[in-house]
């Protein structure tokens, strides 16, 4: 593992909770809850509690290997740093990868939303001018420093979480408990579909993370930003969904373009539909500029550590201190994901391949133990083993919940991979030699 050349730790507390929170809301909680209520009915609180259970615990995994391991890279690097090369190499694509078409799929969706207030995007070419313009603004700001990006961030976090906070408080005082009774408990199979497609609306923390590099204080600031974002975000959800549900009962279901808009409606008119309609645009938009920052970060750890031959890549701008290169490489190949993908195709792809690397961190936390001193003023999760024994368990049950055919896309994925790296690692021995 080598240590980054170059970079600012100028990431606090409050700038690190904000980047995790800002990449956590995106698109899924703005689409998912009439998906989740067609599954599960009135019980569908049960999937965000599920899924609030499973992200805690994962996030303490992530709050302890975060403490250990300091670098640029986030997940890439724990794994990479407690399982050594090839680990990290699988690792790190499906880090990248995932991140991408997270990203793109998202993008597709704000194109979407932006439909709705007007049928000018629905014009190709003016759907991909404007995919276009705002990664490549992204990619400039991020480009003259991380301190902008994180403004940029903060600026965006705020944005996106008032017009929720505000269909909370309005729309609390509005609910019939009768939409909120729960007949019949969910069935496992029930509980197991809805899970995997709203586990896409708890994912983020991880790629908030990346920029490990760029934290000040990491040992203390990682783990106190891990618990304060993934904290507020698991309740903002429940009771977002505790809202929609309780306004609009079965109906929710109906509403898969725009559920919370159409709540939005019913508790404060055509003003709260618009709102609503603008904050997930806004969501989205701080979602895509949040991944511009972090996810460039895993090309910039693979190549410093020499994992893939591509030297540039870990390049830092001689004035900027930012990883130049890397960021423009990951922005033009999310672009030509997001224009030739769409939201539906994209999301259950990147939930299984977050799900494979929150598997490989929570392995990571129990052999980090056995090979790394713990250092005063590291985080530590109480309780032992269990704690990344019960992510595993959980974890392994949602990939239970794959089709076989993505099952046997991913295994072979997987192998495509493992060859490559074998061709990597033969050149470079060559190369040595």
């Amino acid at each position: 593992m080598e240590q980054d050349e170059g970079l600012k730790r100028s990431i606090g507390v409050f700038g690190l909770s904000a980047n995790i929170v800002n990449i956590m809301i995106g698109a899924g909680i703005f689409a998912l809850p009439a998906i989740i209520t067609g599954i599960m009915g009135s019980a569908s609180i049960f999937s965000y509690i599920f899924c609030g259970i499973l992200i805690t615990l994962i996030v303490l995994c992530f709050a302890e290997a975060g403490s250990k391991v300091n670098n640029s890279g986030g997940p890439y690097t724990y794994i990479e740093t407690a399982f050594g090369d090839y680990a990290g190499f699988i690792a790190g694509i499906f880090a990248s990868g995932s991140n991408m078409i997270a990203s793109a799929a998202v993008a597709n969706a704000l194109v979407n939303i932006l439909m709705t207030l007007h049928p000018v995007f629905e014009l190709p070419w003016v759907r991909i001018s404007f995919l276009f313009i705002m990664y490549f603004s992204f990619a400039f700001i991020n480009i003259k420093g991380v301190k902008q990006g994180i403004g940029l961030i903060k600026l965006n976090t705020i944005l996106k979480v008032s017009p929720l906070l505000i269909l909370v408080i309005f729309g609390l005082s509005q609910i019939s408990t009768d939409n909120l009774h729960i007949e019949t408990l969910p069935e496992l199979s029930q509980l197991g579909e809805s899970s995997l497609i709203l586990f896409f609306a708890f994912l983020g923390c991880e790629t908030g993370l990346i920029v490990g590099g760029e934290i000040k204080n990491p040992k203390r600031t990682i783990p106190r930003a891990i618990l304060i974002s993934i904290g507020s975000v698991v309740v903002l959800y429940i009771l977002i969904q505790t809202v929609c549900q309780g306004i609009l009962g079965d109906a929710l279901a109906n509403y898969k373009a725009a559920p919370l808009a159409e709540t939005a409606k019913v508790i404060l008119g055509p003003f709260g539909f618009i709102l609503l309609i603008i904050g997930a645009a806004v969501s989205m938009f701080g979602n895509i500029s949040g991944d511009v920052l972090n996810s460039p970060r895993i090309l910039f750890a693979l190549s410093r550590d020499k994992v893939i031959p591509i030297k540039q890549l870990s390049k830092v701008h001689s004035k900027f201190a930012t990883p130049h290169i890397a960021i423009i490489t990951h922005t033009l190949i999310t672009f030509v994901l997001a224009v030739t993908g769409s939201f539906e195709q994209l999301v259950i792809l990147a939930t299984a391949s977050l799900l494979l690397l929150y598997l490989g961190v929570a392995c990571s936390v129990i052999k980090l133990r056995k090979t790394q001193k713990a250092e005063p003023g590291e985080f530590i999760i109480p309780g032992g083993k269990l704690v990344p024994l019960l992510s595993i368990g959980i974890i392994v049950y949602f990939l239970s919940n794959l089709t076989l055919k993505e099952i046997i896309g991913t295994g072979i994925f997987i192998a495509v991979l493992s060859i490559l790296f074998i061709i990597i690692t033969k050149m470079k021995s060559k190369m040595n030699d």
